[in-house]
């Protein structure tokens, strides 16, 4: 039986509170109520645009907890990457992370776009667009042999199209 997703992810921060604004804030995630009980320090959040139950679970476990040495000094998840329907979108969101204080990264992967921000945690995390099958052509195709490049959002709406559907969205059309 094949995996068709990412459903879901549940990440441990400092202050549930604190996460809940950021991921609520910047990245447009809401809040819903499916928090069991007597069980404090939880949040469960749906991204906008999906038909999950929940996207996201947030777990708190204080401020005395270190920093992930994630990818430094053990293994672990390095980030976590959502997308967007348009470059527009992913304008948006790089206001957003800018205003913030969180975006830590923009890269041209040739057949996606992708900004990088942190989390008040440190978590990384990842907001991408997919160029649509259809307008995949050989210098892009052969653009990932190059290696990850600098993002040029401006140039990319200029090639693409600023509200052009990304690959998913053709796919899995709202």
């Amino acid at each position: 039986m094949p995996i068709t997703r990412l459903n879901h992810a549940v990440l441990y921060v400092r202050n549930v509170d604190r996460s809940v604004a950021f991921y609520s804030d910047v990245l447009g995630f809401r809040r819903v109520d499916m928090t069991p009980e007597g069980f404090a320090g939880a949040a469960f959040l749906q991204a906008a645009g999906s038909a999950n139950d929940h996207d996201l679970g947030l777990f708190e476990i204080g401020a005395q907890a270190g920093a992930s040495q994630a990818g430094r000094a053990t293994v672990g998840l390095y980030h976590l990457a959502w997308e967007v329907d348009t470059l527009a979108e992913l304008d948006a969101v790089r206001d957003r992370l800018v205003a913030a204080g969180a975006l830590v990264g923009a890269s041209d992967h040739s057949t996606s776009k992708s900004l990088y921000g942190r989390d008040p945690d440190g978590i990384e995390f990842e907001v991408a667009w997919f160029v649509p099958a259809g307008l995949l052509d050989e210098a892009t195709l052969a653009g990932r042999k190059v290696g990850i490049r600098p993002l040029d959002l401006e140039q990319e709406k200029q090639r693409y199209g600023a509200t052009t559907p990304g690959a998913s969205s053709a796919v899995n059309p709202a």
